[in-house]
């Protein structure tokens, strides 16, 4: 199942990171890397960063944190959106013939990689700069845990089968596959960031903005219960924050990254998207058997919400005791859904929509049907 990430201009709070950069760093030799490793606390220094991406969600907020940190960033893209100021530019395609040359000299302290598509292209990435990177830090996904991931799975459960060398697959085994290449290529200095579902500004993927939307309209919403059921996710800007502090400060392995239980509930998530857009919105809970009854797909038709179940907890139950032990802290739902609708409203409502994924949300007809309308 796929996880979405997006975007945030000038005028949302800025991100700031969540520990104060209170260490020094070294630069050493090992063979032929050379790279800085945290020492005592200290004076801060400047780091150097790689994007591999960074004009959209994901990507677009790791480039914006970093930038806050005083750090020097250098972006990798093909040059379809541009990256935010402040920045270097690198442009090249990953996927085509000689695409990385641009990246054929430089050094940089951290490489920060969203892909999500063939492993080869972060196979090709990580080869072409393990001799010139510190570290190598991969958004990966929940998604690589084998379906079904039981309630509290942590990061030793069971993963899908993938291979660096693989051509694009399944998004799961892509994601393994990229994984395996930065593990290959960077071996202890390569971090894994297991994202699960990716909400806040910039989002690309649909799923928050069409609750925004929807709520907006105002009038009956359907609903889907309980209200109480808990939720997991991750505010975007949380994500960028820990990958950071996780980068500067060493970290290596795999890490779950979402909220903890219970940070959030369908209901508090729904509330703040109707309070937020006017409280023009009167949800309507409706029981869970009464839609899939009704053939009514969760996930998709209805955004974030799945019915308990193996798909719930595979998406919304899993460990997290890991990177909450290494520093990560999450916003409140309530500010990830304020920030979310001033960034929508900057774009006249319309957000912008991934290619490569599906529209989410139900027709109105379809809603207003089963609501008895």
């Amino acid at each position: 199942m796929r996880t979405g990430g997006a975007a945030v201009p000038g005028g949302l709070r800025p991100v700031l990171p969540s520990s104060p950069p209170g260490y020094a760093l070294s630069v050493i030799a090992d063979g032929d890397h050379r790279f800085r490793r945290p020492t005592r606390p200290g004076r801060v220094v400047r780091m150097k960063l790689l994007m591999l991406g960074g004009t959209e969600f994901v990507g677009r907020a790791i480039t914006e944190d970093a930038l806050t940190r005083g750090w020097e960033v250098t972006v990798f893209h093909r040059g379809h959106h541009a990256p935010p100021p402040g920045t270097s530019a690198l442009h090249g395609d990953r996927t085509a013939p000689g695409g990385l040359a641009a990246l054929g000299a430089g050094e940089w302290d951290l490489v920060v990689d969203t892909w999500g598509g063939a492993p080869t292209a972060v196979r090709d990435s990580t080869r072409l700069l393990r001799e010139r990177a510190g570290r190598y830090a991969y958004i990966s996904s929940r998604s690589v845990y084998a379906y079904p991931a039981p309630a509290g799975l942590d990061e030793d459960g069971e993963l899908v089968g993938g291979s660096p060398d693989a051509g694009a697959n399944a998004y799961a085994e892509d994601k393994r596959g990229g994984e395996l290449a930065a593990l290959d290529a960077f071996g202890d200095r390569a971090l894994l960031a297991r994202a699960g579902l990716i909400l806040g500004p910039y989002e690309n993927v649909g799923r928050l903005p069409w609750w925004l939307n929807r709520t907006a309209r105002g009038g009956p919403v359907l609903a889907p219960g309980p209200s109480a059921l808990p939720i997991q996710y991750i505010d975007v800007r949380d994500l960028a924050r820990w990958t950071l502090d996780a980068g500067a400060e060493g970290r290596a392995g795999a890490y779950n990254l979402v909220c903890p239980a219970g940070h959030a509930t369908m209901g508090s998530l729904l509330d703040a998207c109707a309070a937020v857009t006017g409280g023009g919105a009167e949800l309507r809970w409706t029981d869970p058997s009464r839609l899939l009854e009704a053939g009514v797909e969760p996930w998709t038709e209805l955004p974030v919400w799945v019915p308990e179940g193996e798909a719930y907890d595979h998406i919304h139950r899993g460990n997290v005791s890991k990177a909450l032990a290494a520093g990560l802290t999450c916003r409140p739902v309530e500010e990830t859904v304020a920030d979310t609708w001033d960034w929508l409203r900057s774009l006249g409502g319309a957000a912008p929509q991934r290619p490569d994924r599906p529209a989410n949300g139900i027709s109105a007809e379809r809603e207003a049907a089963l609501l008895g309308l």
